[in-house]
């Protein structure tokens, strides 16, 4: 058996000289601040920001340890990177449609013919066996582009999945530095808290030894107690959160509630920020936001979807070609007079479709419209988020130096106002105030610690950190 097939290479040169339909896409040239609006910090500078592998910059082996293993036992990373594969094989489809489809098959069948038939096969009123096996073949020419076109929007959509997956880490890779963050913030907070139980109860006992004595009244004792059942009434709430923090933090790294305990061990305390980073300029965020660079795939994709709409307008071209082999025998069916072939051109071209053609094209122009102000609105919430973290992490220093300044003047009036109390020149009131105050002021001092922590996990993670930059040139890895 043998089968002609003409030539490609002409055929190919001849697709590759055709026209492309639609419209050729170009990058949208946006337009930043220069500058950050908000005022950088002692620590913060604008040179060049230090990205990958931030969480490194906290010391803190703990976290190093948690983020590796997020990135690997996550489930939604994994599904992230399932929609990559998903999307590679929708390319893969797009691309086949460049190339010739060919069909193999065969079969046998049993009947019997018309006796009014002139001369059929097997003879009018008898009953016989009908075999056959061959190959169709057919090849729509993209004269026009749609086909290219639609390739050009599956490989744009495969990079904006890539990105995709590089958001779903930046923002996997932040939120198991503030799970980690709030756990060391919380067993700072308990600390705290049982250390102020501690005196409180030494409170209690003072208030009971001078009202035994005669020196004080029993409102002394009752409210030392009561200040200090309000404490211990503190820690369980505490608790918890902390519980909570944990739970979320073993789910984030792909563990059941109450794995994550052999990870975290003993308190270090709570994380400390670099000394210092930079945050780069507004127009860096274009290059190192993989939802920026997302939405522009995005609307790169939904660009060349025009040309595949406005392909319908055009006549389709197809080379189409069949061979077979048909017997009544099968002894028979491979011998050259059981050939049966035919080849040839045909075209198709809706002249007529009321108004449906154009109106798709209308579609995707108006999708590709969303597309683009998406982009923009990305890019405008992307420079809010970084201007947010910046203002946190200023305004929360400030905050943590004026109540370090608190708890030094606080521990220095607990200690007067119980030697006083004790030698009774004053009330116990004014110890009740002190032991009420400095237990605050700690106690927010340790949440504004974890405040600034959270606040640099922010900045990096709005600034696109966690994944490596994409060249602008080559559209690899830098």
């Amino acid at each position: 058996m043998i089968v002609r097939i003409l030539p490609l290479t002409p055929v190919v040169a001849l697709i590759s000289g055709c026209m492309v339909v639609g419209t050729d896409y170009t990058s949208p040239d946006t337009i930043t601040p220069d500058s950050w609006h908000q005022s950088l910090s002692s620590d913060l500078h604008s040179g060049s920001s230090s990205l990958e592998k931030w969480w490194t910059r906290f010391n803190d082996p703990t976290l190093n340890r948690l983020i590796d293993t997020a990135r690997g036992s996550n489930r939604d990373l994994a599904i992230a990177y399932e929609r990559i594969n998903e999307a590679r094989a929708s390319r893969g489809i797009a691309r086949s449609q460049l190339f010739p489809t060919i069909d193999f098959g065969g079969g046998v069948s049993r009947g019997r013919t018309s006796q009014n038939l002139g001369t059929p096969s097997p003879p009018a009123g008898k009953t016989g066996d009908f075999w056959s096996t061959g190959l169709d073949a057919g090849w729509e020419i993209d004269f026009f582009g749609g086909v290219r076109r639609s390739i050009e929007a599956s490989n744009a959509t495969v990079e904006g999945t890539e990105e995709l997956y590089r958001d779903t880490m930046v923002s996997l890779l932040a939120e198991v530095a503030y799970a980690y963050i709030q756990i060391r913030t919380l067993d700072e907070r308990i600390r705290l808290a049982e250390n102020n139980i501690k005196n409180q109860r030494d409170s209690v006992g003072l208030t009971q030894d001078r009202f035994d004595a005669g020196l004080a009244p029993e409102l002394d004792v009752s409210q030392a107690t009561t200040n200090l059942a309000s404490t211990e009434a503190f820690v369980p709430a505490l608790r918890n959160q902390r519980d909570v923090a944990l739970n979320r933090l073993a789910t984030l790294i792909g563990r059941y509630p109450g794995a994550a305990s052999s990870f975290i061990g003993s308190s270090k305390g709570i994380p400390v920020p670099p000394r210092s980073a930079g945050t780069g300029i507004p127009s860096d965020l274009v290059r190192s936001r993989p939802d920026i660079r997302a939405a522009e795939r995005s609307l790169a994709a939904q660009t060349a979807l025009i040309g595949v709409a406005e392909a319908d307008l055009f006549p389709r071209f197809t080379l189409s070609g069949t061979f077979q082999l048909q017997s009544t025998a099968a002894s028979s069916l491979t011998e050259s007079n059981s050939r049966n072939y035919s080849f040839g051109p045909s075209f198709r071209w809706n002249i007529f479709s009321a108004g449906r053609i154009k109106n798709q094209i209308a579609i995707e122009e108006s999708r590709t419209k969303q597309a683009y102000l998406n982009y923009e609105s990305t890019v405008l919430k992307a420079v809010e988020e970084v201007e947010n973290a910046l203002s946190s992490v200023r305004n929360e220093r400030d905050r943590l130096g004026a109540l370090n300044t608190a708890v030094t003047a606080s521990e220095k009036t607990v200690s007067l106002v119980k030697d006083n109390y004790g030698e009774g020149l004053i009330d116990f009131q004014n110890v009740l105030d002190a032991e009420r105050t400095i237990f605050a002021n700690e106690d927010e001092r340790a949440v504004s610690q974890g405040q600034i922590a959270a606040a640099y996990v922010a900045l990096f993670k709005s600034l696109g950190g966690g994944t490596r930059m994409r060249s602008a040139k080559s559209g690899t890895k830098d």
